[in-house]
């Protein structure tokens, strides 16, 4: 099975009749009949992409032959192809090579930039990491000013904002009218990147972009006038959007990724980050590709939780504890913890949701009505902030421990009544890119009081400053007293409790995704 089967737990429910309904359908309508081997194939494919990966390793021999023998693989319209010693979707297999070969090409050249020489415009550096530089973070800011493309990983607390920062300065001090833009995938990242990186534009990728509808309004006909852009939570970013970034992006220009690989793939198809991230594309990245080990930030038992996911890269069906769920390092050294750590791993019957669990999060909703029902409050910035102290996280939607779940035991009949209906102090997801309110898709805010009238409060991403929409102009909105895993990745909350129920396979990436999202205290519940 394919190295990256670690998708989204959420995906689940559909990926078996998925796979399974493809693998019948498929040859019928390309006049080929059905053959074991090849079905087999198509259902390992599938669940790979619900993983975010395109491509899977032919297991044998004999799948190899009965995929050649059948019209599946026929060029050109087939709707498989093998590539090397790979099964991949012909639908994607072009933009993938594509995409990586860009940035390959990106990453291979070299830059002749007048200015400065590289050793003195680096010296910022030293003056912008978190302590003394380690070498890493020295070849990353050296990297930025002499490769096209630079790709810049780490896990949490390794200083990769920092580093980043450092790079910018040095790009700065070489080429004082170099344009630079900041961009993320959701909107909650690219304000955490505006508010490390202050004095620089920042925005989603897709606002930078200029999306509308199925599209983009910036390409190579209407390219960025730029000359550097760094994209941050790259794990976070599929191959079609990377595919509309290049295409907008000058040649001459430098793209600098950052992420970290131990996180979920992607929800689109096609994770970037770890296709750079194999062997033979990391080896041809060179000296422009750079992992972050030291950690700078120690938070407690959640970082050394999250380093021990790290670590555990078998497959998620492979060496798990029946009696936890959780992988054999992890569990053991989630029990290990005592009392004073800062992440409380809690066993409960999954028959409803934990009960402590729901105490916090109508103790948080008391908060939240109290403080936005107070038409005096002349600071929405307070209710923000309060909104974002606390994250609760399922990989499921729908379930006994899913996000409906959960919002049906907060908000009962008005559940179903919409945004203009629900409680004051009620969180919510926007689900759109709105570019013309200044909100992003994944944005999250709060009903509110403002000026007589019941509003939905969010902050900008520019600038922090509070935006105020009627619920009117932002139908479909969801509560989000809870988010699923995938929602809340780029973002950060000081308070984190994570649902696995026992519909769900606990991988190394979900449980990563989620407990990272914790700065300060994580409780982590499973199934008793």
């Amino acid at each position: 099975m394919n190295r990256f089967e670690q998708g989204s737990s959420e995906q689940a429910s559909w990926v078996a009749p998925l796979a399974n309904a493809l693998s019948e359908a498929l040859p019928r309508l390309h006049g080929g009949g059905p053959d074991p081997l090849v079905a087999e194939l198509i259902e390992a494919l599938t669940t790979a992409l619900a993983a975010g990966e395109l491509a899977i390793p032919l297991p044998s021999a004999a799948h190899l032959q009965a995929l050649l023998a059948s019209p599946l693989a026929r060029e050109p319209d087939g709707p498989l192809v093998v590539e090397a010693d790979q099964l991949l979707w012909r639908r994607w297999q072009q933009q993938r090579r594509s995409v990586l070969d860009q940035l390959v090409k990106r990453a291979q050249t070299a830059l002749s930039v007048q200015g400065k020489p590289a050793e003195q415009a680096s010296k910022p550096a030293r003056a912008s990491t978190p302590q003394q530089p380690d070498p890493q973070q020295l070849r990353a800011v050296r990297a930025v000013l002499e490769h096209q493309l630079v790709l810049l990983e780490g896990g949490p607390g390794t200083g990769k904002t920092s580093t980043v920062v450092a790079m910018l300065a040095a790009v700065r001090a070489q080429q004082p009218e170099c344009r630079i833009h900041l961009a993320a995938p959701t909107g909650k990242a690219a304000g955490r990147l505006k508010a490390a990186a202050a004095g620089f534009p920042c925005s989603t990728l897709h606002r930078l972009l200029e999306s509308h509808g199925e599209g983009f309004r910036r390409n190579r006909r209407n390219p960025l006038a730029l000359d550097l852009v760094v994209v941050d939570e790259v794990s976070m970013v599929d191959l079609d959007l990377m595919a509309a970034l290049l295409e907008a992006l000058p040649s001459p220009a430098r793209l600098v990724l950052v992420g970290d690989g131990a996180q979920l793939a992607p929800v689109g198809a096609g994770s970037v980050l770890l296709e750079l991230d194999s062997g033979a594309h990391r080896q041809d990245l060179g000296a422009a590709a750079i992992r972050l080990t030291t950690t700078y930030r120690n938070n407690g038992a959640i970082a050394e939780v999250a380093a021990s996911l790290r670590q555990e890269s078998t497959p998620p069906a492979i060496g798990l504890k029946e009696a936890t769920g959780l992988p054999d390092q992890t569990a053991a050294l989630l029990a290990s913890l005592d009392g004073t750590a800062n992440l409380r791993w809690q066993r409960a019957s999954t028959r409803s949701l934990p009960a402590e669990l729901l105490l916090r999060l109508r103790s948080h909703q008391r908060q939240l009505e109290k403080l936005a029902s107070d038409q005096k409050t002349s600071n929405p910035e307070e209710l923000l902030a309060l909104l974002a102290s606390l994250l609760v996280l399922s990989p499921v939607r729908r379930g006994r421990w899913g996000v409906d779940e959960i919002h049906r035991a907060l908000l009962g009949e008005a559940l179903l009544a919409g945004a203009q209906r629900w409680p004051l102090g009620t969180p919510v997801l926007c689900q759109q890119n709105r570019e013309e309110l200044g909100l992003a898709n994944g944005d999250l805010g709060l009903v509110a009081e403002h000026g007589g009238r019941r509003q939905l409060l969010f902050a900008s991403h520019g600038d922090g400053l509070p935006i105020w929409v009627h619920p009117a102009q932002l139908p479909g909105v969801q509560p989000a007293f809870a988010l699923t895993v995938h929602k809340a990745q780029g973002s950060e909350a000081s308070e984190v409790w994570v649902l696995l129920s026992d519909t769900v396979r606990p991988n190394q990436r979900l449980l990563y995704t989620a407990l990272t999202r914790a700065k300060d205290h994580a409780v982590l519940i499973t199934p008793s």
